[in-house]
C-alpha cells in the first residue's frame, strides 16, 4: 500500500492487548531488587513454555529473530549451507540464516493457507540444505507431517517459526511441539505479548544445553551457578539474547491470560469478514482458509482481493468492521 494511502486508513495497525496485570508484576522485580534475566518471573515463563509445549527446555530470548539466530548457531550452520523457507515470509526467518552466511531457498506457499507448500520441498532440496523452516503464517499450521517426513528422508532439521502461535495446534499438537528447535514471537503485534520478545524450546538434551552456554556470551556459567564446575570459562561463540525482568514480568502477565485472550479473539472472528459473498462467489476475493482438524488462535484475519477490487473500498470496510469487533471485545469483558 502506497505511503498517502496508509494515511487515509484510521485503523490502527495493530491494538496490544493489556490484561491489567502488567503493572503489578512490573513491581515485583523492584521488590526483589532483580532486573536482569533469568529471574523468578523469567523462570515462570520457561516454565509455562515448558508444560505447553512438552519440550526438554524453553528459553526467553530479546526477540523471536534472535531465537531463530540462536538456532542458527545450534544447527551449526556454515557459510553457503542453504535453508529451505516459504517465499512468502517477514524478513526476520531470512536474516536469521542469511548471518551465519546460509543461503535461503524460498519455496512457494500454499494458495489456500499461504504457508510453505510441502509438495514443493523434495524437488528444492539441493547438496548442502540443512534445514527446513517452516513458518506458520496467521498461526494457521503448516502441513507438519509432510514436512517432518521429508525431513528425515533427506536427514534435515526442522526449525520451526511459530511466531504467531498462542495456543494454536496442528491434529492435536501444540505448535511448537514438533520441530527442533522451535522459535516463538511476543512482539507486540502478537496475541500474547511483552512488547519486544521472543522465545527458543528445543526438545533435544544437546541443543538445550548448546543454547545455555549460547545465551551467557559463551561461557559455562549456568553450570558454575548450579555448582556442576568449580569456575567458568568461555567455552565457545555466544552473545547475549536475555531479555531482563520487566519484559518477562509484562509476559507473565499475558500467559495467565493467554486462553482466555484466543477465547475473546475467537469470539470475534466472524465480525471480520468485510467483502459480500457475492464477492467470493464471482472469484473476486477470498476469505482465510483453515483444515477442520487445525486449531488457530485468530492472530490475523485477511481477505485476498483481485485487481478489480477497489482498495480503498476494502480499507473503508475494514474500519467498519474494526468498530464492530472492539464493541464485541469490550462487551465480552
Amino acid at each position: 500500500m502506497k505511503r498517502e494511502q496508509m494515511k487515509e486508513n484510521h485503523s490502527p495497525f495493530n491494538w496490544p492487548h493489556m490484561t491489567g496485570k502488567e503493572l503489578y508484576y512490573i513491581a515485583e522485580p523492584k521488590f526483589n531488587g532483580r532486573l536482569v534475566g533469568d529471574g523468578p518471573l523469567t523462570k515462570r515463563c520457561h516454565r509455562w513454555l515448558e508444560e505447553r509445549t512438552e519440550c526438554n527446555k524453553a528459553s526467553l530470548k530479546r526477540s523471536s529473530t534472535a531465537a531463530l539466530e540462536v538456532a542458527a548457531l545450534l544447527l551449526e550452520i556454515q557459510p553457503c549451507d542453504e535453508v529451505i523457507m516459504p517465499s512468502f515470509i517477514f524478513v526476520a526467518t531470512a536474516n536469521a540464516f542469511v548471518l551465519r552466511g546460509t543461503v535461503p531457498i524460498f519455496v512457494h506457499v500454499r494458495a489456500d493457507a499461504l504457508n510453505l507448500d510441502e509438495r514443493l520441498i523434495e524437488a528444492a532440496i539441493p547438496s548442502r540444505t540443512r534445514a527446513i523452516s517452516p513458518v506458520h503464517h496467521a498461526d494457521v499450521a503448516s502441513e507438519m507431517d509432510a514436512m517432518m517426513g521429508i525431513a528425515r528422508k533427506a536427514e534435515l532439521l526442522v526449525v520451526e517459526d511459530t511466531e504467531q502461535w498462542v495456543v494454536s495446534r496442528y491434529k492435536g499438537n501444540a505448535l511448537g511441539q514438533i520441530g527442533d528447535p522451535v522459535a516463538f514471537s511476543f512482539h507486540e503485534t502478537k496475541n500474547v505479548t511483552s512488547g519486544e520478545g521472543g522465545a527458543l524450546s528445543m526438545s533435544c538434551p544437546e541443543f538445550a544445553l548448546c543454547a545455555e552456554r549460547i545465551c551467557k556470551k559463551g561461557t559455562d556459567r549456568s553450570r558454575f551457578c548450579r555448582c556442576e564446575v568449580d569456575k567458568y570459562s568461555w567455552q565457545e561463540a555466544g552473545s547475549s539474547y536475555l531479555p531482563g525482568e520487566l519484559t518477562a514480568a509484562v509476559l507473565w502477565a499475558q500467559m495467565e491470560e493467554a486462553d482466555a485472550i484466543a477465547h475473546t479473539r475467537l469470539a470475534c472472528w466472524d465480525f471480520y469478514p468485510i467483502m459480500p459473498d457475492s464477492f467470493e462467489q464471482r472469484g473476486l476475493q477470498r476469505r482465510p482458509i483453515i483444515a477442520s482438524e487445525f486449531q488457530h488462535a485468530t492472530h490475523m484475519y485477511y481477505e485476498l482481493t483481485s485487481a478489480e477490487v477497489d482498495c480503498q473500498r476494502v480499507v473503508a470496510m475494514q474500519d467498519s468492521a474494526l468498530t464492530r469487533s472492539i464493541a464485541k471485545v469490550n462487551w465480552l469483558q
